[in-house]
């Protein structure tokens, strides 16, 4: 049975606190696993959560601030010593390969797992498996970041009045499904698009035009919300979003369910994002993110 769940490790911004892990993020998507910005203490989340290292098919970091990326090297180590039987990919900003190299080789360990690395350097369809394709586009933040977003191939509905208007049922079905059509009767006659899913990851990032192209028309967004409102010229020029900021994206872009994330320390009151999410406007799904929360991507439409 597939799966498309977030898995969320952890929820602060630049600093862990009693309650928060660094960030740390794994997205189930049927049979694969996406790891998306382990920072410190994400192996120690990941046995919480109940995600083992055999999980894991891609690596994507987003930027190379240690809240994202001080736990890669304790993942990677966790990957060869369970001699995960897969290659597994890394995605990173390729300005920063210096500093995935450091992290890979922090420490002596035996290398057992094929570890393939595919830098990012322009926005643009990085990975195509067949399942989904995996894009990215450039955001505005004081290091070179890059958000990340899935797109599952649009499909066929078959609709079962038009199928029994032209007598096809049983065997038949399946056979205009894989061939496109049967006798006189074609595919496009029987069903409708059934579009596919789409997931959106945007970490430390100012407004700008990457973060609208991520999100659009995707059934997930997972968006950092650093600061408040109130606090929206410190998310400018730290290169961060306000929550009501982030939650207009979200409903510009029509996005069905919001997930908020990367919380400041100074904030302790986490109803306060969604309350002031929903003064923005947006009405749709919206989960306010806590470490070990597992959230389902929506039905499909």
């Amino acid at each position: 049975m597939s799966v498309r769940e977030l898995v969320v490790l952890g929820t602060a911004s630049q600093v862990p606190t009693r309650h928060r892990n660094h960030n740390g993020y794994l997205l189930r998507w049927d049979g694969e696993g996406i790891l998306f910005d382990p920072g410190e203490g994400t192996q120690r989340q990941m046995l919480r959560a109940g995600v083992a290292a055999h999980d894991l098919n891609r690596i994507c970091i987003t930027h190379f601030h240690g809240d994202h990326s001080l736990g890669l090297a304790g993942v990677i180590q966790r990957i060869n010593l369970d001699k995960v039987p897969h290659p597994v990919t890394a995605h990173y900003p390729r300005s920063g390969r210096r500093f995935f190299d450091r992290l890979r080789y922090a420490t002596a360990y035996r290398e057992t797992v094929d570890l393939a690395q595919a830098p990012v350097s322009a926005d643009g369809v990085i990975a195509d498996t067949g399942g989904y394709r995996l894009e990215t586009a450039r955001l505005s933040h004081p290091v070179e970041s890059y958000g990340y977003r899935l797109v599952e191939p649009d499909g066929r509905r078959m609709l079962p009045e038009r199928l029994a208007a032209h007598g096809i049922k049983g065997p038949d079905v399946g056979r205009i499904q894989r061939e496109g059509v049967l006798g006189e009767v074609s595919l496009q006659e029987v069903s409708e698009v059934r579009r596919g899913q789409r997931f959106a990851f945007v970490m430390d990032t100012r407004l700008c035009d990457g973060v609208y192209t991520l999100a659009d028309g995707c059934d997930m967004l997972v968006i950092e919300s650093t600061f408040l409102d109130e606090d929206v010229e410190l998310a400018v020029e730290h290169g961060h979003l306000a929550a009501g900021q982030a939650a207009r994206v979200a409903l510009d872009c029509g996005v069905r369910h919001l997930v908020l994330t990367h919380f400041s320390q100074r904030y302790t009151e986490p109803e306060e994002f969604e309350r002031q999410a929903r003064a923005a406007g947006f009405d749709g799904e919206l989960t306010v993110a806590h470490d070990l929360l597992r959230v389902p991507l929506p039905k499909r439409r």
